[in-house]
């Protein structure tokens, strides 16, 4: 086990909430504060059973379909994005509804479109069964291509020559993405895509990080959920260069043998993992041996999106705890 020496403990910067989950769960409290329990959101607003839980016990109700929402009950899309159908489906209930997509989701249905618009055959980057995919892939008026890797690119049926266009699940990040890119680009000879500065700041942001805490530690552990995308990347990404890492939804899931021999424990969260869960884990650490914490240098994120104006004046507070 550790000896008298403290463990070292490095925070990536940044870490845990981006702005999209932010936004999105401010929506969810604002809405109850102004009109009341219970409010119906469609799918987990972000995927974090803490985050999930909180909001049940604050009178959220979450479902995985508009069927199980009550007339006139006030329903919110969650940061995911949805299918127009279901938005059509809301719309021919009289549902009133808060979208809480979060913007850069939004802006890759919108290059989808537009791309659609010009005649483009549209291929998504991205993987199959979730949530933002399906969203997405029922945005785009037409057939959607999904590809999960460079061999998928190969199976696609369409001809060399035929206009394609390439969007993104937001998160990737131009590392995931880019043999994807280039599989897509050596195959086809008339292909649009977005500017590398449309993915995801969050995503890519998050990933560089960990690969800088790579370099100092011996142990990586990731807060987040099994069932998040970015959060598993980040594990991902550690493993890949030789640190052996792990995926922990707070501290309790904590093994201390894998802190056998370890000198220094590098900690990251998820983009909807919050920092109360990262504080959960340095206080496991510290019931183990003693700690010694630091927060390296990293990019700082200063970027707010906007709320629905029927909601800026109500106040939330999860997101400061």
């Amino acid at each position: 086990m550790l000896d008298r020496r403290p463990l070292e403990i490095f925070l990536a910067q940044p870490r845990g909430f981006c702005a999209g989950v932010v936004r999105a769960i401010e929506i969810v409290e604002r809405a109850l504060k102004r009109y009341g329990a219970p409010v119906y959101v469609r799918h987990e607003i972000v995927h974090n059973k803490y985050v999930v839980e909180s909001l049940k016990a604050k009178g959220a109700i979450f479902v995985e379909e508009l069927s199980e929402v009550p007339p006139n009950a006030m329903t919110v899309f969650s940061a995911h994005g949805v299918a127009r159908s279901v938005e059509e489906e809301a719309a021919s209930r009289g549902l009133p509804v808060l979208d809480a997509t979060c913007p850069l989701v939004t802006k890759v249905h919108n290059q989808g479109k537009r791309y659609m618009s010009k005649g483009r055959k549209v291929i998504l980057i991205g993987h199959a069964g979730h949530p933002e995919v399906d969203g997405t892939m029922g945005q785009v008026p037409g057939p959607v291509y999904l590809v999960q890797s460079v061999e998928d690119v190969k199976a696609l049926t369409l001809p060399p020559q035929e206009p394609v266009a390439y969007i993104t699940q937001t998160t990737l990040s131009v590392d995931d993405t880019k043999d994807i890119i280039l599989a897509l680009e050596q195959r086809f000879s008339d292909i649009e895509g977005p500017d590398t500065r449309d993915i995801c700041y969050a995503t890519q942001n998050r990933q560089s990080a960990v690969r800088d805490l790579s370099k100092l530690v011996d142990v990586i552990l990731v807060v987040g959920a099994t069932n998040s995308s970015n959060s598993n990347r980040l594990r991902e990404i550690g493993t890949e260069v030789g640190v052996a890492s792990y995926l922990i939804a707070d501290g309790s899931e904590l093994n201390p043998a894998w802190l056998k021999d370890a000198r220094a424990v590098g900690i990251t969260a998820g983009a909807s993992a919050p920092e109360v869960l990262v504080d959960d884990v340095i206080e496991t650490l510290r019931r183990i041996g003693p700690v010694a914490v630091s927060v390296l240098p990293g990019r700082e994120e200063n970027i707010e999106f906007k709320l629905p104006a029927e909601l800026t004046a109500v106040r939330s507070t999860f997101v400061t705890m």
